[in-house]
């Protein structure tokens, strides 16, 4: 894996490759989705007063084009960045599903199934195919501020437009109710130490790759 920026055409695609790493480690995701021996609750008397918002649902599933969108930008724009995002979201995935099978937390969903309007229809199908554990830290969280953290290289604009839907995306979590504060604050600090991390590992093999060419 090199970090290089500069390259031929080909060059400029094939970094687009490894994020198929991606979907392989979310396998990990739908074998720990379900009750294990404890589940806990990181609910808060603040997380009650949080009210349920159902059209907060489209943001959040926006996420998944969003992030993909976001990552595939930052491959043409600076592939240094990139893969420092990319490796800080795969780390980052693999240290949230640590957490989820040995603590493993959960939350309490309002019943939609009653309720006719569509809005109300895509929040079911969302809880229908997500169960309600495996809550801390958040993933929609996590990602999404890294995407906001990877960005900074773009223009302000850019870089603004990003930070709005990042934020939207992890409010969205709270709306829907699909995780607590608690969630979020995790999401956040895993993904910040996770890009830290990151940074540090591609400066260390620039370093490495710099010295053997010397």
């Amino acid at each position: 894996m090199k970090y290089s920026n500069k390259g031929s055409s080909n060059s400029v695609w094939l970094p687009l490759l490894w994020l198929l790493i991606v979907p392989v480690i979310n396998v990990f995701y739908n074998i720990l989705n379900h009750p294990g021996v404890h589940v806990y609750s990181l609910e808060t008397s603040l997380d009650l007063k949080i009210p349920f918002v159902a059209s907060f649902i489209i943001p959040y599933l926006l996420w998944y084009p969003f992030i993909t969108a976001v990552l595939i930008a930052l491959a043409f724009k600076d592939r240094q960045i990139y893969f420092q995002t990319l490796i800080a979201q795969c780390s980052g995935l693999i240290i949230s599903y640590v957490f989820f099978a040995l603590f493993q937390t959960g939350i309490q969903r309002p019943d939609v199934h009653s309720e006719p309007d569509f809005i109300y229809k895509v929040v079911n199908f969302v809880y229908s195919n997500d169960q309600q554990y495996n809550c801390f830290p958040s993933i929609h969280v996590l990602t999404s501020y890294l995407m906001l953290r990877g960005t900074r290289i773009f223009g302000q604009k850019i870089w603004l437009m990003i930070t709005a839907m990042s934020i939207l995306i992890i409010v969205s979590t709270v709306l829907v109710k699909q995780h607590v504060l608690a969630d979020i604050g995790g999401g956040i600090l895993v993904a910040e130490l996770c890009y830290r991390l990151s940074g540090t590992i591609i400066s260390f093999v620039q370093k490495k790759q710099q010295r053997s060419r010397k």
